[in-house]
């Protein structure tokens, strides 16, 4: 990205790198842990669970690819070490313990519920501080609300 671009940040940029590298943090043990449950879950309506699941790591996964193209943009480096995720993240990772349907829906609706006040969060920090950042949490935000919905629905 350009100086003016980065200008538009400013003071600002540190956390604006903070606030987006937790955030690529949560969207890495979100994609894993909606991947690993797809291979695992085990009950009644499997098939249409797998196949939420599935499609839900894929959105978690282009998120963290949004969220990298935007600290790279903004001069920063996106966590490197899967071992930091784990430091840094917000919303954390629950671990798939017991895979009836139930179990692994619950949990991911819980990630969901995370993800959305966290990207809220971000929304109302950056606010027109960086109208690029923000569009970008709205993007993902929207994608989080539809998220838990499906997986209600599914519950």
């Amino acid at each position: 990205m350009g100086t003016r671009g980065r200008e538009i940040v400013g003071e600002h940029l540190p956390r604006v790198l903070e606030l987006l590298n937790k955030a690529f943090a949560d969207e890495w043990l979100a994609y894993y842990q909606y991947w690993v449950g797809s291979k695992i879950v085990q009950g009644p309506m499997k098939d249409a669970v797998i196949s939420e699941l599935v499609l839900h790591a894929a959105d978690e996964l282009r998120h963290a690819d949004m969220i990298t193209a935007r600290i790279i943009q903004l001069g920063g480096t996106p966590i490197a070490s899967p071992r930091d995720w784990f430091t840094f993240a917000n919303c954390g990772y629950a671990v798939p313990d017991d895979p009836f349907v139930k179990k692994i829906l619950e949990q991911n609706i819980s990630g969901e519920q995370c993800a959305i006040n966290v990207y809220n969060s971000i929304i109302s920090e950056i606010g027109l501080k960086d109208p690029v950042t923000y569009n970008l949490a709205v993007q993902i935000l929207q994608d989080e609300v539809e998220h838990e919905e499906d997986l209600q629905a599914l519950l």
